[in-house]
């Protein structure tokens, strides 16, 4: 299957008058419709790594091509209007907006793109919040929900512009460990359903070995790389 990801030569340098190099000429390719997970002790590049493939944040040298195009050169508007049609992102901390409600949070990035709501897209985000199982609080706000559910919001906010790719930083890192297994069993039903490709940074060896495939960072280079 081709790869929807690729990393080419990644490497990651901070300072300018010190410098420290965080990622070593990283090659990495993902599959579409694969559930990937990264595990790494805390420094070890994972985040940095996270925030290069979403296009959060450029490596000092190398490429980051999704669908076979080359991120490289392209300016910060055009990153910006890339990345919200291609990537859907989950991080640990929701970052929903209190003062709306739980459907108006996972519209937004389809406004950002579209400037207006339609009927589809209305349609759209009614399914995503069936699937998630927020129908009956789809219009509370989101300080009026729970923990568990304001991060099924945000899963759904994230697959609202049908993305390819969907990257999660820790994203059950603030539950329970029995709404932690409730929600990767979830991303794992809509990784089926709608082949979208999950790469996953979990510090939960017991959560990654759930995945298809399991990369390991360490010291800024890939350490293990096993697939099941």
């Amino acid at each position: 299957m081709a790869n929807v990801l690729e990393l080419s030569k990644i490497n990651k340098i901070y300072g300018e008058k010190i410098k420290t190099q965080v990622l070593f000429d990283v090659d990495l390719g993902f599959e579409e419709s694969s559930f990937n997970s990264i595990i790494g002790a805390s420094g070890s590049g994972k985040s940095t790594l996270m925030n290069i493939m979403g296009t959060l944040d450029k490596p000092t040298s190398g490429d980051v091509l999704i669908d076979g195009r080359s991120t490289k050169d392209m300016s910060a508007n055009q990153l910006s209007a890339f990345r919200n049609e291609t990537i859907g992102f989950i991080f640990q901390f929701h970052y929903l907006l209190p003062e709306f409600s739980v459907i108006d949070n996972i519209l937004i990035p389809y406004e950002i793109k579209h400037g207006k709501v339609n009927a589809q897209a209305l349609k759209r985000a009614n399914d995503l919040i069936e699937i998630v199982g927020l129908t009956k609080v789809r219009k509370n706000k989101a300080t009026d929900i729970s923990g568990g559910q304001q991060q099924r919001a945000a899963i759904a906010r994230a697959l609202i512009n049908s993305p390819r790719i969907i990257l999660g930083d820790e994203p059950t890192g603030n539950l329970d460990s029995e709404t932690t297994e409730n929600v990767y069993n979830m991303l794992r039903d809509i990784n089926n359903e709608f082949k979208s490709t999950f790469i996953v940074i979990t510090h939960d060896k017991r959560i990654a070995e759930k995945a298809d495939r399991i990369i390991e960072i360490k010291d800024g280079k890939i350490s293990m790389d096993i697939r099941s």
